[in-house]
Order: structure tokens, then sequence, then C-alpha cells
């Protein structure tokens, strides 16, 4: 039993309400998702509320990332991941960054479904909190 919880450094320099979350402890093996049900919610969207208002009225179903997987040299400077969203129709302006720390978990979901012969696009919801609209990632649905 560890004594300890594996956590993601936190970025202090954002609201604690828009920091985003998930957990590496939601993955086995190589950076696959235990379940279904496994999410991660974007960090740094209170800047993109009017786009995640737009978002938000759009067919749940369409909703997909943009964004593809970091390259070699954004990986070099450690770049954060700005997500765009595809509505099936349009590419939406940027709506949140992954976690800092979690872009593994990112980069392994878009490659794995690329890998498979699959369109690298991750499922999202937009979700409404008390504090604003917020960007999940349906990553277990990248199982």
């Amino acid at each position: 039993m560890a004594f300890w919880k594996k956590s993601s450094p936190v970025d202090e320099s954002l609201p604690k309400t828009d920091r985003g979350s998930g957990s590496f402890d939601d993955y086995v093996g190589v950076l696959v998702p235990k379940n279904a049900k496994v999410t991660m919610r974007l960090a740094n969207s209170d800047p993109f509320q009017d786009e995640l208002a737009a978002l938000a009225g759009e067919d749940p179903e369409l909703l997909t990332t943009a964004t593809p997987a970091r390259t070699l040299d954004q990986e070099r400077v450690d770049a954060p991941i700005e997500v765009r969203i595809f509505s099936g129709r349009r590419v939406s302006g940027p709506v949140g960054f992954v976690p800092r720390g979690l872009e593994s978990l990112y980069d392994e979901a878009v490659r794995r479904l690329d890998g498979r012969g699959a369109k690298p696009r991750i499922p999202v919801a937009v979700v409404q909190t008390k504090h604003g609209y917020r960007l999940d990632l349906l990553m277990g649905q990248t199982k």
C-alpha cells in the first residue's frame, strides 16, 4: 500500500476552479484508460467562455478534439497543448489547455486512435459549472 498519492503538477498561476483535472491513477499499462468513464478536464478555460458557450449549443455527438499530438520539437520545449474543437462543420478557436503534466496522456490517446486507423480525435463534453463552461475530454472512449 502506498502512503502517497500520485498527483500531477498544479499550475498555481490559474484560479483553483480553472486548473483542470486528471490523474495517472485512471490509466493502466501504456497510458490506456482503465474504463470508459475516464475524463480529463481542460485547464485555463476562463478566457474562452464565449467559444465554449457556442459549442454548448452544438450537437454533443459531433464534438471532438481537432488538436494533433505534440511534435518532437514541441515536446523538447515542453510546450502546452492548446485544444481546439471540431464540431462537424468547423474548427473552433482555442477552448483551453491540457493540464500541465498530463500532456503525455493526451498525446498517447491521439496516437493510439491514429495507430488503429481511426480519426485522431478525442470525444468531448461541454459542461456548465457554477464557475462557467468547462470542457471534459472523454479519454475513456479512446480505449
